[in-house]
């Protein structure tokens, strides 16, 4: 089976080349095993206070569980991130996704904007939400709450059809994530994609988090936890969105994020 898979790390020419051709790429093994485990108890903790009852989403989860902000700037995944938009960019959101035992299939999408559609914007649609999705629970073979991507459809001109978006259809070259806990799938707003039906007695947990333009609005929250930008790193403010603009709002002068190198 083709599988998009990349080494941790930095974005190299490869990485990139099969970025644009596929729209996705998987990093395998970037999560222990204990920090899966400490990962998926954080999230387990937020949906029951939640009270998520079926499949369900939860925004900020990073600013109350340690160990979920710690993947904000994950040493394997956020070279990547960096490689494809440059140094000036923010954390828009991260969802925390819970799909319970027996779920079924979700619908076929694009990522974006429910109040603007980013393919007014032009073609191909640009990158403006880049996904870092961290594998919670195993999906190591289809139908365990997989992702299912299309690839290379955030270059098509051509929409969906509406049939199969309806009836949530299978699609002859869609392509079932497999990969075990603690991998990350990385992908283009554009890229169509669907949650998989799940066939497991337990809940799958992903965490997402969605890196954009810093001029994006964030769509997890209104505004920054003081407390949290108190208590957390000067990059991890930076990329909350915290930093100085002297020539407002994003011309001369705004500093890149304090990225170790910079």
């Amino acid at each position: 089976m083709l599988n998009p898979v990349v080494a941790p790390g930095p974005l190299t020419d490869l990485d990139c080349f099969i970025f644009e051709s596929w729209g996705y790429f998987v990093i395998p093994n970037v999560l222990s095993q204990d920090e899966v485990a400490a990962c998926l108890a954080a999230s387990q903790r937020i949906h029951e206070a939640a009270g998520t009852k079926g499949w369900g989403q939860v925004g900020r989860s990073y600013e109350s569980e340690p160990d979920l902000e710690r993947l904000i700037d994950h040493p394997a995944v956020l070279p990547k991130i960096r490689g494809l938009y440059g140094d000036r960019f923010i954390l828009q959101s991260g969802w925390n996704t819970m799909q319970p035992a027996h779920g079924g299939m979700g619908g076929w999408h694009q990522d974006g904007s429910g109040a603007f559609d980013f393919k007014k914007l032009g073609y191909p649609i640009p990158l403006l939400q880049l996904r870092a999705s961290y594998l919670l629970t195993d999906q190591s073979q289809p139908r365990m709450g997989n992702m299912e991507m299309i690839p290379g459809s955030h270059r098509t001109p051509v929409p969906l059809p509406a049939d199969i978006r309806k009836e949530k259809g299978d699609v002859s070259i869609g392509h079932v994530i497999c990969a075990p806990a603690g991998s990350v799938l990385v992908f283009h707003n554009a890229v169509w994609h669907r949650t998989y039906a799940h066939d497991g007695d337990y809940d799958r947990y992903t965490m997402h988090l969605i890196y954009s333009p810093p001029w994006l609005e964030p769509s997890d929250r209104l505004q920054n936890s003081q407390e949290f930008l108190q208590r957390t790193t000067p990059l991890r403010r930076a990329l909350m969105g915290e930093f100085s603009r002297p020539d407002a709002p994003y011309g001369a002068g705004y500093e890149a994020p304090p990225f170790d190198d910079n």
